[in-house]
């Protein structure tokens, strides 16, 4: 009866042992399958994730442009503002350029100061006179 015992714990561990060898074989299959599955379906996977950078890459420069040109158009209309406005101010400048110019010579002229139009005509006749006394002296 002990060969019987024996005999069925050999054919139990052969049996225990031929199921780990079928199942260690299956996962080795099971390796080997997804090895070669990523080997083809991964190539192409790699592609569709190529092409869908590609596409978020023009979506993005598309995005990027139209935000550059509204940019830079706001910037010439904001040019084109200060531009008029520029013009704008300096004519208020020279108005109160001239109104100041006015009221300082009007106020020169009321304390007797003489204005440069008067030094001018002044001078002028002062050159008149010494020329006449030049040729006066020559003559005699």
């Amino acid at each position: 009866m002990a060969k019987a015992i024996l005999k069925k714990k050999i054919d139990a561990s052969t049996s225990t042992l031929s199921d780990v060898k079928s199942y260690a074989r299956k996962v080795w299959l099971a390796g080997l399958g997804a090895y070669a599955k990523v080997g083809q379906e991964g190539s192409e996977y790699f592609q569709e994730l190529v092409k869908a950078g590609q596409s978020v890459e023009k979506k993005g420069k598309k995005v990027v442009a139209e935000k550059l040109e509204a940019a830079n158009a706001e910037i010439d209309e904001a040019k084109s503002e200060v531009s008029t406005f520029k013009g704008k101010v300096e004519v208020q400048l020279d108005r109160v350029e001239k109104a100041f110019d006015t009221r300082v010579a009007s106020a020169l002229n009321r304390i007797g100061i003489p204005s440069k139009h008067d030094v001018e005509t002044l001078s002028a006749k002062l050159d008149e006179l010494t020329a006449l006394l030049e040729r006066v002296a020559r003559k005699s």
